[in-house]
């Protein structure tokens, strides 16, 4: 039986479990869908300057963690906050990525106009945007090598560019804490390395980053921190941890021939050391 969302855990509780300097703490949380639960009893709290992978099959619940975050969806019970407050309050310490299948690309507005709408915080939804925010937004189309393409609409960039312009409007937010929902997911090799980029920029800057991911070759190369998920938490903390065989076959259940592939590459890695 999912607990009634009006069976909330104390606000003491939440604070003595996660502390209030925490970019994200998650306690307790649960979603479900017409009553099947998706993402059951989540408990966790993010790492402050950390690129973290979220990792887990495909329905583990990914997406719906973030959209859960976001308010995108309900909650049937639990409690999120993000550096100490309800997410309603710090809205403009968020960015956000979004999975590029969820975009509407035939809206009519181009690259530059996309990113200036990370801006609308800080201007004021009934104020015009005026040069100064169009400057801020050219220099992060810059940024992630699209500044050629500021005028082009949007439906007519390929999916890795699409990719770059909703990286640079999260960028002009210059959000503390970013969630990006499969940021690499069809786009090219130089998208990619650009995206790794830019993340590695962020924590450099001490801005924690939650990414969904899927390429398992790839989580101990680009993070320091992985969040394991499949409907429950498996496990989370340091890659170097938490990212092992063991773990993945909990996460998995076994079923992924990838893991072999991934155990080899690890054994490599830890015999190069």
């Amino acid at each position: 039986m999912i607990r009634s969302v009006l069976t909330q855990p104390s606000r003491s509780k939440i604070e003595n479990e996660h502390p209030a300097s925490s970019p994200l703490s998650i306690h307790d949380m649960t979603v479900a869908y017409h009553r099947k639960p998706v993402i059951w009893d989540i408990d966790y709290t993010a790492p402050q300057g950390k690129l973290v992978a979220i990792v887990g099959p495909n329905g583990a619940g990914k997406s719906t963690l973030i959209s859960a975050v976001l308010d995108l969806v309900p909650k049937a019970s639990g409690e999120v906050r993000v550096f100490g407050e309800e997410y309603h309050k710090q809205r403009n310490r968020v960015g956000y990525v979004p999975q590029r299948e969820s975009v509407d690309w035939d809206f009519p507005v181009n690259a530059l106009n996309v990113v200036a709408m990370g801006l609308y915080r800080k201007i004021g939804w009934c104020l015009p945007v005026m040069r100064r925010h169009r400057q801020t937004a050219m220099e992060a189309l810059d940024r992630v090598g699209m500044a050629d393409y500021a005028k082009r609409q949007i439906s007519q960039l390929s999916g890795g560019q699409q990719q770059r312009v909703f990286l640079a409007r999260a960028l002009v937010q210059d959000a503390d804490l970013y969630l990006m929902d499969e940021p690499f997911a069809g786009v090219d090799a130089s998208t990619e390395r650009a995206i790794v980029e830019i993340l590695r920029e962020l924590r450099e800057r001490g801005k924690t980053t939650l990414v969904v991911h899927h390429d398992l070759q790839t989580v101990t190369e680009y993070f320091d921190h992985v969040l394991l998920l499949n409907m429950r938490l498996v496990a989370t903390g340091p890659t170097s941890e938490v990212f092992t065989r063991e773990n993945l076959r909990k996460t998995y259940g076994g079923k992924l021939a990838l893991l072999d592939q991934v155990g080899h590459k690890m054994t490599l890695g830890e015999s190069a050391r």
